[in-house]
Formats: C-alpha cells, sequence, structure tokens
C-alpha cells in the first residue's frame, strides 16, 4: 500500500508537507503542490478519509446548497464543485432548497452539523441569516456578494452591457427585460445595469419565477409593449418566451429578438439558437471549493493570523454568444406595434 511518506520520499518534501499539499490549493507554494500531486498520481496514492477526519477532527465533507437542482444553471455549478471537490479528495453533500429561503435556512443549520463548510449557491435568504450561519470561514457565497464572507460571482453588470450594446448595434430601441425572483441578487444587479447603454429605453417586465413558464407570461407583456427585443433573466425564461412568441405567430427574429442569459446546453439546440450571455459556471464551482478550502485553512488551529486582509470577493468575466435569435430591428418588427 502506497502511504503518504512513500508520495513526500517521491516528490523530495517532508511528509508534513506533503499532507499539506493534498489537504488545500493554498497551503503549499504552487511549484512544491505540483510536485506532490504528481507524485501522488504516479504512485496511485489516494487520501483516506477516515483517518484525516480522525487527525483533523474534521469530516472532510463540503455541503452545497442550491436552489433548484433541476435548473441546468446550478446543475453546471455542481458539476464543476464535484470536480473540484474530488481532486482534492472531499466528499459533496448536496441540498435543494425549492428557492424557499425558510428551506434554505433549515437546510444549512442541520448541513453545518455534517460538513466542514457549507457552499451556499444564489442564497435567497436575508443578510443577517447569512452572516450568522456561514460567517466567520463556514462558508461561501456563490452568485451573491456579502462583507465578511468569501464569495464567487460572475460580472452580471458586464452581461447586460453586452447584450444592450449588442442590440443597440442592431438598430433596437426598447428592450423589455423579463426579470428573475424578487430575492435574486444577481437580478438586482442586472437591474442596476439597465442605463449602461445610452441610446435604448428598457421595459421592465417585472419579477418571476426562473423557469419556462415566467417566459410565456412575459412573451405577452412584451408584445403588448413597444419592444423590439427581449432579454431574459436566464435561458429557461428566454425558451417560455420563445415558445409563446412562436404560438402567438410573432417570427424570431425577424419581428422580435430574443437574448437569455447562462448559455446552458439546451441554449444552441432550440429553435432558433439562443443568443445568451454565457457564464463560466464550472469555474465558479470550482472557484467556490478552492475558496472554501482556503478558508477552512486560516481557521484552523496554529493558522497564520489572517491580519487585516478581507475574505476572498472573486468576479469572473462572461461573454455574449450571439446565435439565431437576434437580428436587426426590422420594419416587420416595428409594424407589430
Amino acid at each position: 500500500m502506497v502511504t503518504l511518506k512513500d508520495v513526500a520520499a517521491a516528490a523530495g518534501v517532508s511528509p508534513a508537507t506533503a499532507s499539506r499539499a493534498l489537504s488545500g490549493p493554498t497551503s503549499v507554494a504552487t511549484v512544491g503542490r505540483e510536485r506532490v500531486l504528481r507524485a501522488a498520481a504516479q504512485l496511485g496514492y489516494r487520501v483516506n478519509p477516515v483517518a484525516r477526519a480522525l487527525r483533523s477532527g474534521r469530516s472532510g465533507h463540503l455541503g452545497l446548497v442550491l436552489p433548484d437542482l433541476a435548473n441546468p444553471f446550478f446543475a453546471s455549478i455542481a458539476k464543476g464543485v464535484q470536480a473540484r471537490a474530488r481532486e482534492l479528495g472531499r466528499n459533496v453533500l448536496v441540498a435543494d432548497t425549492e428557492e424557499d429561503p425558510l428551506i434554505e435556512l433549515d437546510v444549512v443549520t442541520q448541513l453545518r452539523e455534517q460538513v466542514d463548510g457549507v457552499i451556499l449557491c444564489s442564497p435567497r435568504m436575508p443578510a443577517e441569516h447569512l452572516r450568522t450561519e456561514v460567517g466567520a470561514g463556514r462558508g461561501v457565497l456563490v452568485n451573491r456578494e456579502l462583507d465578511g464572507v468569501p464569495s464567487v460571482s460572475v460580472d452580471n453588470a458586464d452581461g447586460v452591457r453586452q447584450a444592450l450594446e449588442h442590440l443597440r448595434a442592431l438598430g433596437h430601441r426598447t428592450v423589455a427585460y423579463a426579470g428573475g425572483p424578487a430575492s435574486s441578487w444577481s437580478d438586482a444587479r442586472r437591474r442596476d445595469a439597465f442605463g449602461a447603454v445610452d441610446g435604448l429605453t428598457v421595459v421592465d417586465l417585472g419579477p418571476g419565477r426562473p423557469v419556462a413558464a415566467r417566459g410565456v407570461a412575459a412573451a405577452d407583456l412584451a408584445l403588448g409593449s413597444s419592444a423590439t427585443a427581449v432579454v431574459a433573466y436566464n435561458d429557461l425564461v428566454a425558451m417560455g418566451v420563445l415558445e409563446q412568441l412562436r404560438t402567438r405567430g410573432v417570427r424570431v427574429p425577424e419581428q422580435m429578438s430574443v437574448i437569455g442569459f447562462d448559455d446552458v446546453p439546451a441554449a444552441a439546440l432550440v429553435n432558433p439558437p439562443l443568443t445568451t450571455v454565457a457564464l463560466p459556471l464550472r469555474a465558479v464551482g470550482r472557484r467556490a471549493v478552492d475558496l472554501m478550502v482556503a478558508a477552512e485553512a486560516a481557521i484552523q488551529p496554529g493558522a497564520a493570523p489572517a491580519g487585516p486582509t478581507p475574505p476572498a470577493r472573486e468576479q469572473l468575466g462572461v461573454e455574449l454568444v450571439v446565435r439565431g435569435s437576434t437580428a436587426h430591428a426590422s420594419p416587420a418588427a416595428r409594424g407589430r406595434e
């Protein structure tokens, strides 16, 4: 059986250094950690989670709390979390809260007894509850920012800017926005960016659940306005918009352009293929694990004082992917008014 001492000898480091390198991404300098990981892979070494838990008093488990696992947005983040955790020899316990902040609070409270830290994705609960439940190195936020808690998110404002600039370049002057849940932090960031592009009027169609049925209702609201394009909170809502426009006999993109958010796999498969703001969802999930492991290490007994440096707050870039659901605002579009 390959032991930690074997890995340390092959990497030319001490067993203690090898242990730290296998425990987290920030415990050892990059070059040394890469040597240890390479030696472990070559020797076929696997971390024994039971032994590690006995030595450290920690379970080796991470919690992942999602509003809706059926939503491909959250499923993609979950894949990134699980892939990164697997590389670090960690297990992930996943919970779905059904978009309910009360269920979310209950789930997090229970999970904290079973895991070393909780990754909360797009949490809906109030800020004061978040600080109580996942502050002090016990959690990481995804798709939400809060002072005092590590977080990783995407640049929602830039996504809106790219979508609106694309539509303005195509000659659109009035755009409808089919928003997400009223409790959504990312939706609020997007609304804040409505004025990022001059020469456009944004018609706010109000908040709604991030599902296709929301898009069906939003499509009718957009048709009742002077908008020649719809920007949807996510791709699921955008797909609902596409379906309802088809039912109403409105041609996309000739009479109405549609843009989504997320770039889930189905976005390229609908008819017409959906123009959407692509978010690096798996990268977000992977980075959340790294932040969680770093936060754990910072509160371990004997860890160096953290000093005045605030918890990590990272924001990943986004990119507009142009497909067949957007086109120039034509006389056919204006003819609906």
